[in-house]
């Protein structure tokens, strides 16, 4: 007798196959633009990381091919473009996040797409579609499973969103997408927390992985390979994941948007950091922040998983960005917690370290019970003359409830793509990218511009 469909998976199948973005509401569109412009900036600037140039100069000499490493100047394969450019795109942790899914759909989505629409000829319409597709319900999946805590969220869940987003751009109906979505579902990574907390530089090609592995499930479907009947809930039901709850998944499809429910990042380091470096920031406003050698202490409460990253002797900048200890001593001794605050330099200085030492975080378990709506933290700066400094968050800026400005957004991008491009060449990929969703810019006019060779001319 032939199985029932499983219903969750028939309609996000169905939803996925017949997305179209062009008939999206305008906030939609405008929002995924910004995510496809600050993933893209993620991506450029991680490109410029030494490891990151040594992987794609030995992996491009193994497979030629026409789609773009972004910043590089380079071309490879699809499915080497993919995997080298979600890495890439985790290397300095900015890219966005979606707090519901306790991940980062975006990484884990567009480099699989981008690959795959330059390899298959799409349009801006298909790669835009694709995109939605692939981060809603990569995004829906990780919002409606519990991983097992030793896990890490990256190469999980989103190989999924990455085949979702491979299955939508090729224009597969809704029976042909399930399938890619149950190939998948069996090509996803057996992930460690450990590693961001060590500084595990593996971590950064989970991601990378999940879009790799994304493209080779939908040519696995169509080559004719099957997976299980309910590879997801396999998956998320009882091999990565404590509970997977079916209705989470589909709970107001079509009508909420997870990409209106994303963050972006200025913080230059893991989101559990962001609540304490926003407390800090809070400080601040008040008066400058006094000088490092003027602080006894600094006690910080905050929830379960910020309380995790309490390292002060990170051992290289991997684990200097899932570290709060780390992340306030260097936000108070160079003034901002943007990138050059997470260099090998800063976690180098002894300055940064001696502070970093006198930092002590402890998990608050009425902050840890309200998550995912806030990330709270406080924070109190124990001065030696006896004065204490503190100031409490609960939403982190970033979040759809206290967004980003598109000017702070702007000169994130600037930021970013200004380690390999001059200002001129950042502003017209900007314009460009954002003018995928507006309908003013196509592919055509897009891909030359990520194709361009860094600001030297060396593509190696």
């Amino acid at each position: 007798m032939k199985p029932e469909p499983i219903e969750y998976l028939e309609r996000l199948s169905t939803f996925g196959a017949e997305l179209d973005f062009l008939r999206l509401p305008a906030e939609v569109r405008e929002q995924a633009s910004w995510i496809l412009a600050d993933t893209i900036a993620a991506v450029v600037a991680g490109a410029a990381e030494p490891e990151m140039r040594a992987l794609s100069a030995r992996l491009c000499a193994q497979a030629r091919g026409s789609a773009v490493l972004p910043g590089r100047g380079l071309a490879t394969a699809p499915l080497t473009a993919a995997l080298l450019n979600g890495t890439a795109g985790t290397f300095l942790e900015m890219d966005e996040g979606n707090r519901y899914s306790r991940g980062h759909p975006a990484i884990h989505v567009i480099p699989a797409a981008l690959a795959l629409a330059q390899s298959r000829g799409r349009d801006t319409r298909h790669f835009m579609s694709a995109l939605v597709s692939g981060y809603e319900i990569g995004s829906r999946l990780g919002a409606a499973a519990q991983l097992r805590g030793s896990m890490h969220p990256h190469g999980t869940w989103g190989t999924i969103g990455a085949a979702a987003a491979c299955a939508r751009l090729v224009g597969h109906d809704a029976a042909a997408f399930r399938e890619v979505l149950n190939i998948s579902a069996s090509l996803t990574v057996a992930t460690s927390k450990r590693t961001m907390l060590e500084g595990g530089l593996v971590r950064n090609t989970y991601a990378g992985l999940s879009n790799h592995n994304g493209v080779l499930a939908l040519t696995l479907g169509e080559c004719g390979f099957s997976g299980e009947r309910d590879g997801p809930g396999s998956l998320l039901g009882s091999v990565v994941s404590e509970r997977f709850d079916r209705e989470i998944a589909i709970r107001g499809l079509g009508t909420e948007w997870h990409v209106m429910q994303n963050y972006f990042k200025l913080h230059s380091c893991c989101r559990y950091n962001h609540g304490a470096l926003d407390a800090l920031d809070r400080i601040a406003q008040h008066a400058p922040l006094p000088a490092a050698e003027d602080i006894a202490s600094i006690k910080v409460r905050s929830y379960h998983l910020a309380a995790e990253l309490n390292d002060p002797d990170p051992r290289n900048t991997l684990a200097a960005k899932f570290s709060v200890p780390f992340a306030l001593a260097t936000r108070i001794i160079h003034g901002h917690s943007r990138l050059a605050a997470f260099t090998w330099e800063a976690v180098r200085d002894e300055r940064v370290l001696a502070l970093a030492h006198r930092v002590r975080i402890s998990e608050d378990r009425s902050m840890s019970a309200r998550l995912p709506a806030e990330r709270p933290a406080h924070v109190a700066l124990h001065l030696r003359d006896g004065r204490i400094l503190e100031a409490e968050v609960g939403v982190n800026r970033g979040d759809d409830a206290s967004p980003y400005s598109p000017g702070e957004l702007s000169m994130k991008f600037m930021d970013l793509c200004g380690r390999v491009w001059p200002a001129s060449h950042c502003e017209r990929l900007l314009e460009a990218t954002l003018g995928l969703g507006r309908g003013s810019s196509s592919l055509d006019d897009w891909l030359p511009l990520l194709a361009a060779p860094n600001r030297n001319g060396d593509a190696a």
